[in-house]
């Protein structure tokens, strides 16, 4: 029975980001599969209790440091040396941060398997050591790690481009929704704007906040998300929800079946992240049929081809651009059948799963030859 160590997700089941929500759908899967599963993770991070917890999968806390500009590799360290002293076949880490880290794995004899994310470096919520931090650990990822996995063609373009590296291509996946989900209490089917993000600049968020000060003269605007330290943009989605009666500040939601209604019932979705690749939540927006207006950038294009409208990053842009989908019924409903289309088309958990499981296993094929190589 093959053995895996998933490391740099909070834990499992965790619903905090894309890492987590991909963890949630393949730790099971591996299972399944016949695998040893272990995922490392943070104290507190999960609920002992979470129904969707498969008990058949392992945890192991570790320790770190909960500092925004630390956690991720204090907690890394602690779980990478954890699976070195305990062993195990190959390897699944998540975020270059951990690139560090890896030459420890493969002084232990274990393959690694690194899903590098977005393009830590690029992003605007980083100050200039962060960003040094983040770059520095993807060089070491592309010198120490096994085999990359880029969650989007264009990420793989760029570490191409930048480190030389091919990799494996698997994205996010989503689920379908068939049955019709119960409408959020105070609001109706297609009558609202929805947003749904974690609040960083490069998330267009403020931007957005612009525009719904606008909409919800005449429409509902459902904010789902948070900074998840506070700051200025919580403080401005408060303010706006405590001025009108239109805009509903949902913070962070964990429930998946709320965020699949949220999704379903949407007049349109804006979706504004601008650099993390293929991103989880337009996926799952678009199994769920929401129609969806993105900010124009090369990630969005590639995921949603032609099953959304594109948008300048501005609010008075965002502004026209919703309003063209909440003014014609016709289009909504394009939108959403395209979205559900290509959804099932390109972006389901099966393929995502089996793509990573194919990957793992060809590692483990593949160590006594990468043992021998020194990588």
């Amino acid at each position: 029975m093959p053995s895996v160590a998933i490391i740099g997700t909070r834990g499992y089941p965790s619903y905090y980001g894309g890492f987590e929500t991909a963890i949630r759908r393949l730790a099971p899967f591996l299972v399944d599969a016949g695998w040893e599963v272990t995922v490392y993770g943070r104290p507190g991070a999960t609920k002992p209790a979470d129904p969707n917890r498969d008990p058949r999968v392992r945890t192991v806390e570790t320790w770190g440091v909960e500092r925004k500009s630390v956690s991720t590799l204090t907690y890394g360290l602690s779980a990478v040396r954890h699976a070195a002293r305990e062993g195990a076949d190959v390897a699944l880490v998540m975020n270059v941060a951990n690139g560090y880290w890896l030459p420890i794995l493969r002084r232990a004899g274990i393959p690694s398997l690194v899903n590098v994310d977005g393009i830590e470096w690029d992003r605007a919520k980083w100050g200039r050591f962060a960003k040094k931090v983040f770059r520095t650990g993807a060089t070491w990822t592309a010198r120490h790690g096994s085999r990359m996995v880029y969650d989007s063609m264009e990420i793989g373009r760029r570490w191409r481009d930048e480190f030389g590296l091919d990799g494996a291509f698997i994205p996010y996946g989503g689920d379908v929704v068939a049955e019709q989900l119960p409408v959020e209490q105070g609001l109706r089917h297609r009558g609202y704007v929805l947003a749904v993000a974690r609040f960083v600049p490069e998330n267009t968020i403020p931007e957005f906040l612009g525009a719904a000060k606008d909409l919800a003269d005449t429409t509902d605007v459902v904010i789902v998300g948070s900074s998840g330290y506070g700051g200025e943009l919580d403080d401005a989605a408060r303010a706006l929800s405590q001025t009108s009666d239109r805009v509903h500040w949902l913070g962070h939601v964990s429930d998946d079946q709320r965020l699949n209604s949220l999704w379903q019932h949407a007049g349109a979705y804006f979706h504004g992240h601008s650099v993390g690749g293929t991103n989880p939540a337009l996926v799952q927006a678009m199994a769920c049929g929401a129609p969806i207006v993105a900010r124009d950038t090369v990630y969005n294009r590639e995921v949603l081809g032609d099953a959304g409208i594109f948008t300048a990053p501005s609010a008075g842009a965002i502004r026209d651009a919703i309003v063209s989908v909440l003014a014609d019924r016709d289009l909504a409903d394009q939108l959403s059948r395209a979205a559900i289309a290509r959804a099932k088309d390109s972006y389901t958990w099966d393929a995502v799963n089996g793509r990573y499981e194919s990957a793992l296993r060809a590692l483990i094929a593949r160590t006594p030859e990468l043992q021998t190589s020194g990588k």
